[in-house]
């Protein structure tokens, strides 16, 4: 029989999940405490407590050929960057088309995953469940587990550090339970938090409030959606030939680049650390707000008082009528036994990201758990590869020794590159996590091979961007499709911008070589009456 595998959550990470399980034969379960799919991207009205949302006017940092499933492109008619309510009509999509819906138990709570008595043999699984809508709990076993539930769900929320906060009477609340602007209209409030949630509660708010203050401790680096020519960003930084470049190479080039769009010292925002020293924050309208003076920005603030606050530099801000904290958020698994994974100041010893070194056989997979530089729909996708062919024996783990060595090496990485904070435990950059991890199931391209099978293909995927279709070129989980979605993502990335006709390119290339050959006429001319 099919090895039986509780996939929880039903968001990004779930809906792969489910479809590598069917890829290997293997028989899935979701368990979605929702109503529907999607997870995060799902937007809801009300912030409802124990699920994350975005806010309603959000758009995806990433573009559309860099976030897509590896062997299902997003339509050419769709925007490069998406709205939520695209992404999710991506993921209805995708769920249709692999028919992943009716392994999904909506309304089905996961109370407790704990280890059997016999786990050392058999290496299943008690889910304890609650079906919300029968009111009716049950305990179910399962050969594997995989945890798909996201960490964006449980807000860090640093109350205890502002000294006076209990005091002040206007409104303070987490980014969490923003929806929009409505309730702000000519009020006076600080958004605490350059990070994109924070860069994009300002930046909505600032349009309708009387003022609108940015408190930042560190500052931050902002990056556009749009970059040379108006390609998205990621297509331009996301190319192997950039990856391969030293890193301070490549902070010299983003240091610049970012500075000629305006001068981060200038605006207040220039940090201490490097460009390539945190997760970088994606706002295309926060210097237009700021040389407007919709966007004041401000330092870390020191204290509350009753009707407002003083920031570091003692400066005061009084009439104050909300603070909105864009503070973050904590990882939390309350359903997992703590013998199995434990969680300290966002701190999870995981080997590559995915499995607990010590947990033998290791039948238990935690997906989309980092934060990567990039996309991270997917290396969530990989990831559920990968665990999917562990779980059923074709991929083998290395031994404890060496995945523990793995995981301490990442964490000196993390120090070294990273200033300290609960906010760069995962981080992670695209490229090389996807080959991290495509390398352990065998589906990293094999670029001798490549180069001489198909050399055009290797230069496209090696000085183009790096799509998630490079990994489905060869090895286990091979699309036939791969080549050909290489071949035409720059056509997808171009549709969606290109909506009335213009001159074409190759008429202008054509009337160039007239141009020149008008000029050369008479040179020719003057040559052969010479000659003869």
């Amino acid at each position: 029989m099919a090895k039986k595998v509780a996939v929880i959550g039903s968001g990004a990470s779930g809906l792969a999940a489910i479809k590598c399980c069917l890829d290997e034969g293997l028989q899935p379960v979701c368990f979605e405490k929702g109503t529907d799919i999607g997870g995060l991207w799902n937007f809801k009205e009300e912030a409802l407590p124990g699920f994350g949302s975005v806010f309603r006017s959000t758009v995806t940092i990433n573009s559309k050929e860099m976030i897509c499933f590896s062997d299902f492109p997003i339509p050419k008619e769709y925007p490069n960057y998406m709205p939520h309510s695209l992404v999710i009509k991506y993921f209805r999509l995708y769920a249709d088309n692999f028919g992943l819906l009716k392994y999904i138990r909506f309304r089905h709570r996961v109370d407790s995953v704990k280890p059997k008595e016999d786990f050392a043999e058999t290496g299943q699984w008690d889910i304890a469940y609650t079906d919300e809508e029968k009111n009716e709990s049950t305990t179910e076993v399962y050969d594997a587990v995989m945890v798909c539930t996201g960490h964006h769900v449980y807000p860090h929320y640093p109350r205890d550090s502002f000294p006076g906060i209990d005091d002040f009477q206007g409104k303070t609340m987490h980014s969490v339970d923003y929806k929009d602007f409505r309730g702000y209209e000519n009020k006076r409030v600080i958004a605490i938090g350059i990070g994109n949630s924070g860069g994009d509660v300002a930046v909505e708010l600032s349009r309708h409030t009387k003022q609108l203050f940015l408190s930042t401790r560190r500052g931050g680096w902002i990056m556009n959606r749009a970059a040379s020519r108006g390609l998205p960003t990621d297509i331009w930084a996301n190319r192997r030939w950039v990856d391969a470049l030293p890193l301070w190479v490549k902070e010299r080039i983003a240091r610049r680049t970012l500075n000629q769009r305006f001068d981060h010292a200038e605006y207040g925002l220039k940090p201490n650390h490097a460009v390539f020293g945190q997760f970088p924050t994606v706002n295309d309208d926060l210097p237009n707000r700021i040389i407007t003076g919709s966007i004041i920005v401000k330092p870390n603030i020191k204290r509350f008082t009753k009707t407002g606050v003083v920031f570091e530099d003692d400066t005061v801000e009084d009439d104050i009528d909300a603070v909105i904290f864009a503070t973050g958020y904590r990882f939390n698994f309350p359903f997992i036994d703590k013998s199995v994974l434990k969680v300290e100041n966002n701190h999870v010893n995981l080997y590559k990201y995915v499995f607990p070194p010590s947990l033998d056989p290791p039948t238990l997979s935690i997906i989309g758990l980092i934060q990567p530089v990039g996309a991270i729909m997917p290396i969530s996708e990989m990831q559920s590869r990968w665990a999917t062919r562990v779980f059923k024996g074709t991929t083998k783990l290395p031994t404890q020794d060496v995945m523990f060595d793995n995981i301490r090496k990442k964490k000196l990485n993390i120090s070294e590159r990273y200033y300290q904070s609960q906010r760069q435990t995962v981080q992670v950059d695209f490229i090389t996590m996807m080959d991290d991890v495509a390398e352990e199931i065998g589906v990293k391209p094999d670029w001798k091979r490549l180069f001489f099978s198909d050399p055009r293909l290797a230069l496209e995927c090696y000085f183009g961007p790096c799509t998630p279709y490079q990994y489905r070129l060869t090895g286990p989980g091979r699309w036939e499709g791969a080549k050909e979605a290489i071949q035409t993502q720059m056509y997808r990335v171009k549709y969606a911008t290109k909506t009335r006709p213009t001159p074409d390119q190759s008429e202008s290339r054509m009337m160039g070589i007239f141009m020149v050959l008008m000029l050369l006429m008479p040179i020719l001319i003057l040559a052969w009456k010479l000659k003869f």
